[in-house]
């Protein structure tokens, strides 16, 4: 399996709209991150977890040309709000499945009433096929198990994702015992990890490296960063030696 940080940025990207900071202003391209989301494909099979408002920006410069599910971790707009984009996807597929908690699926049901709706339904209006996510029930996405995750933004349930050996969490605060014990024996574990100060509804720099020793996964990649946590060169020479700063467009084996 191939994983692809489509995005690695907070809600608002870097740059910041109208930002003078050091890193809205860096000439690295690994500090310009668009919305955070992750595109998992291999034989058959191709799935993304989330689709922010970069979500067509990202599919262009992916190649991805056939959708078969999104994965939504939670409802904000950062996650989300790329839902219409899946068209030209729906055009040539039909349907594209989406998994989520049933509070996402009203969320965007009220979002993207043109979306749900079945009777007048507009006819360049994309569908989807609901599929309802229960943080103790795994699924099945194609050949492969996703086993849900369940964390707390603030006081928000989130959900991440374990695949295989890969889990993906973002946008996390909190997680109890039992649900870190669902990622025990991963090779890959991304987290996301705003910026070096706690903050109220994520986890810092500190937060997130404590969940990878409690992990202890081959690798971990830290993603959903803030342009407040530094230059990407600058921390990446901070951090252990099985843990990376993800970038937009890196891509990795599983």
């Amino acid at each position: 399996m191939k994983v692809r940080f489509l995005g690695t940025g907070t809600s608002q990207g870097i740059p910041v709209i109208g930002s003078d900071h050091p890193v809205c202003l860096s000439s690295d391209p690994r500090d310009k991150r668009l919305r955070v989301s992750v595109w998992m494909y291999w034989e058959g099979a191709s799935f993304v977890i989330d689709c922010g408002p970069d979500f067509r920006q990202q599919m262009l410069v992916s190649g991805c040309s056939r959708l078969d599910g999104i994965l939504f971790t939670h409802e904000h707009a950062d996650h989300t709000a790329g839902l219409d984009d899946i068209r030209p996807f729906f055009f040539r597929q039909g349907d594209i499945p989406i998994y989520a908690q049933k509070r996402v699926i009203e969320s965007l049901k009220k979002r993207f009433d043109y979306i749900f709706e079945e009777e007048d339904k507009y006819p360049g209006a994309p569908s989807v096929k609901v599929n309802e996510v229960n943080a103790n029930e795994p699924f099945a996405i194609a050949d492969k198990t996703a086993v849900p995750v369940l964390a707390y933004h603030g006081s928000l349930e989130v959900l991440g994702y374990r695949v295989g050996a890969f889990a993906y969490l973002t946008d996390v605060k909190h997680i109890e015992p039992e649900e870190i014990e669902k990622l025990k024996g991963v090779n890959v574990l991304v987290v996301s990890a705003l910026r070096f100060e706690p903050h109220a509804t994520h986890f810092n720099i500190e937060d997130a490296l404590q969940l990878v020793n409690e992990v202890k996964p081959e690798k971990a990649y830290l993603t959903h960063i803030s342009h407040l946590m530094g230059f990407h060169a600058e921390v990446e020479d901070m951090l252990p030696e099985n843990v990376f700063l993800a970038y937009d467009n890196l891509e990795i084996t599983i």
